[in-house]
């Protein structure tokens, strides 16, 4: 068969099958248009049906609800059915009553950046794959670096799914760098070492590799210590005050016990907004001591990182320029569709053990001609051009404007804060005048008739109090009315289940919170009636 003839033969083929149009080439774009619309009509329908910031039903019935449609959807309308079928059964974090997570409303500039990266689909790999996104992305994480305060001369980075691969990373560096100075190996090559092999028990060379970080630090710092063959319990659990900061006299007190039974503290890890209140541990006082005893400094930035944007709340995170890593996530306090993680060191030469050479992807003599590579610099091998939605964001309102952003979700949460407090049925956690919250979360619980006042058994109104709150988030979900999210509080014991909102969404007014809350008191005394 001649060569045209097989060309013919291929496209007499696919002729008759649906969607087979790429979106890339010159006619990517043509094919992308009619399409584009359809999902843009079926997102507003898939909104319109849901009429809330979650669809009013319960998990039983939307999967059955999603597993008709699935079943159903055939040929030209799947995308259609499909996409109205997502938009109808999803969270909605644009909705003033979505305040559960970390999880933002993406800008529309974003999520139209990030269409462009779908529709040509570079892969951040290898040059020959994304010769423009591969500039792009270096260019963005210079600028990054100087927004954390480090030399971006100096530094390295690349972009991440999010802080738990961020926190992975950093803890990585920090175990072949810092139990590579004291065992005389290369960990990377010849693997983490048994308790005292090499030395005795109390030496450097022999002692047990530790982790400290708050107890309310992010779990993807035990999960990392597991994958990185130090185990979770090399994970050491540092107090935290009333707010959920970091003490540091319980850090200093930690290192110093990790010294007098011969162990090595290879890692600090400082958490500059933690999910639940959005505390920032004494970033300053963490480089000192982490100085001071020879462990690596990382902070987890992933949600307060977002300060930095702002002129007011930036100072709150005074230090973290002294950090060996640092974790930002732009799909949090950033507003771009996930994922949008950066990972930054203070010193390039610090990266050395992740560097990698495929002959496919980055030989040698192509980076010696000048076709660089970024390859070496992640976990991942394929991987989409994250930065460029970044990079659109930046350029589009540039820092002062996300800088407004932060800021009018910061008010937001000191109002809705206020507003729990002037409600006698919520009680608003934080000692009394240290409730305001640090960033754009707060925690709350509502109190049930019960537990009041002094009951007989103030076991028993912990228990019922955290069975109510626990249930009316789940009436609020079952309803469509709200999505609130529900933590507890470090420690033992009943009591401790708390409610809390996130707010992330810059254009949700005082009036929207109030009526949010409003709803959550309703959904308690249905409770109780219950």
């Amino acid at each position: 068969m001649t060569t045209e003839a097989l060309g013919a033969a291929v496209e007499e083929l696919l002729r008759p099958v649906i969607g087979t149009a790429l979106s890339g080439g010159a006619g990517g774009a043509a094919a992308l248009e009619p399409l584009v619309r359809e999902v843009l009509a079926a997102l507003a329908e898939g909104a319109a049906r849901r009429r809330g910031p979650v669809a009013a039903a319960s998990p039983a019935d939307l999967a059955g609800g999603v597993a008709d449609t699935f079943g159903a959807a055939r040929g030209t309308e799947a995308l259609g059915r499909l996409t109205e079928l997502l938009a109808h059964g999803s969270a909605d974090p644009a909705d003033p009553a979505c305040a559960a997570h970390l999880h933002c409303p993406p800008l529309a500039v974003a999520v139209a950046a990030d269409l462009a990266v779908s529709a040509l689909n570079p892969s951040q790999d290898s040059w020959d794959q994304a010769p423009a996104a591969t500039v792009l992305e270096t260019l963005l994480l210079e600028e990054m670096a100087g927004l954390v305060g480090y030399d971006p001369a100096e530094a390295a980075g690349v972009l991440t799914s999010g802080g738990t691969e961020s926190n992975l990373m950093g803890l990585m560096l920090a175990r072949d760098r810092v139990l590579g100075a004291a065992t005389g190996r290369q960990i990377e090559l010849t693997g983490v070492p048994r308790a005292g092999a090499g030395g005795s028990l109390g030496s450097a060379a022999g002692a047990r590799p530790r982790i400290l970080a708050s107890a309310a630090a992010h779990f993807s710092v035990q999960r990392a210590a597991a994958l990185l063959g130090l185990g979770e319990d090399a994970v050491i659990p540092v107090a935290v005050d009333s707010q959920l900061r970091m003490k540091t006299g319980a850090l200093t007190a930690a290192l110093e016990r990790c010294v007098e039974r011969g162990q090595l503290p290879v890692a600090i890890v400082a958490t500059a907004g933690t999910t639940d209140t959005g505390a920032i541990d004494p970033l300053r006082e963490c480089a000192e001591l982490a100085a001071r005893y020879g462990a690596w400094l990382h902070v987890d930035a992933a949600y307060g990182g977002g300060a930095l944007l702002s002129d007011r709340l930036a100072p709150l995170l005074d230090g973290i320029e002294l950090a060996d890593s640092v974790s930002l996530d732009w799909h949090k306090l950033g507003w771009q569709p996930a994922a949008a993680g950066i990972f930054l060191v203070r010193k390039s030469e610090t990266y050395a053990s992740l560097a990698r050479r495929a002959v496919y992807l980055n030989p040698a003599d192509d980076e010696e001609a000048g076709y660089p590579s970024l390859l070496g610099l992640s976990l991942r091998t394929t991987r989409r051009a994250d930065a460029f939605k970044i990079a659109v964001t930046l350029r589009t309102l540039g820092r002062e404007g996300l800088g407004r952003l932060v800021d009018a979700c910061h008010e937001l949460a000191v109002a809705g804060a206020r507003a729990v407090a002037a409600r006698p049925r919520l009680e608003l956690h934080g000692e009394a005048g240290a409730g305001e919250p640090v960033l754009t979360a707060f925690l709350f619980r509502y109190v049930p008739v019960a537990s009041a006042g002094v009951g007989a058994s103030a076991d028993a109104d912990a228990v019922r109090a955290d069975e109510v709150n626990a249930a009316l988030r789940r009436r609020l979900l079952r309803e469509g009315g709200a999505v609130v999210g529900r933590t507890e509080l470090p420690g033992e014991g009943p009591g401790r289940v708390r409610l809390k909102l996130t707010l992330l969404n810059p254009h949700t007014t005082v009036r929207e919170v109030e009526r949010l809350l409003d709803a959550v008191v309703a959904a308690g005394t249905a409770e109780e009636g219950a």
